[in-house]
């Protein structure tokens, strides 16, 4: 039977996720319920009866948070299902990538190459565009820097576990790792 505040809170993060990255309800309230489970590793059918949804409504929100990374599936030797968990990389900055703001510039700069001509009140989005991601391709290596010291001095202090601190995970992933990622909301 699930438990009502665990139920609550995936709920809370599917509605969440639906909003903010326009993910299916589904794949938010799975990784919300990832995020609280006991044990971390699941199978579709235990999702399933958590979730109160169909086997075929997880395993299609499990394929979704693979693509993007943020949960994997293990399977035991000897043991015929898998099992889900959130991927143990997956907490850390993903769309801090310099290099895809960089490309966001490129790509705005083509854009603004087109309307080369243009009034300037024509050009100002596309302008913004390439300073905002010149901005971020600059300044989020920095902030990855920053965040990789705090988070290191929260470890040191106890307040956050260490990687060692962390449950032991399933044996490696089943399967092949997917060839291309979508980048995963921030």
């Amino acid at each position: 039977m699930p438990n009502d505040a665990h139920l609550l809170f995936a709920d809370h993060v599917g509605r969440f996720y639906a909003r903010q990255y326009g993910f299916p309800p589904m794949a938010g309230r799975l990784l919300g319920h990832l995020f609280v489970c006991d044990p971390p590793q699941q199978s579709i059918d235990e999702l399933g009866e958590a979730l109160l949804a169909s086997r075929s409504a997880i395993t299609g929100a499990v394929k979704l948070l693979e693509n993007y990374g943020i949960a994997r599936r293990t399977r035991t030797a000897g043991e015929r299902m898998d099992r889900v968990s959130l991927n143990p990389g997956s907490q850390q900055p993903q769309n801090f990538d310099a290099a895809l703001h960089q490309e966001h510039a490129t790509l705005f700069r083509e854009g603004l190459a087109l309307l080369a001509d243009a009034p300037p009140e024509r050009r100002a989005p596309l302008e913004e565009m390439v300073a905002l991601a010149e901005f971020l391709a600059e300044r989020l290596p920095r902030l990855v820097d920053e965040w990789q010291a705090h988070r290191d001095e929260l470890r040191t202090s106890g307040r956050l576990p260490g990687p060692d601190d962390q449950p032991p995970q399933s044996p490696a992933p089943t399967g092949p790792e997917p060839t291309t990622r979508k980048r995963r909301p921030s």
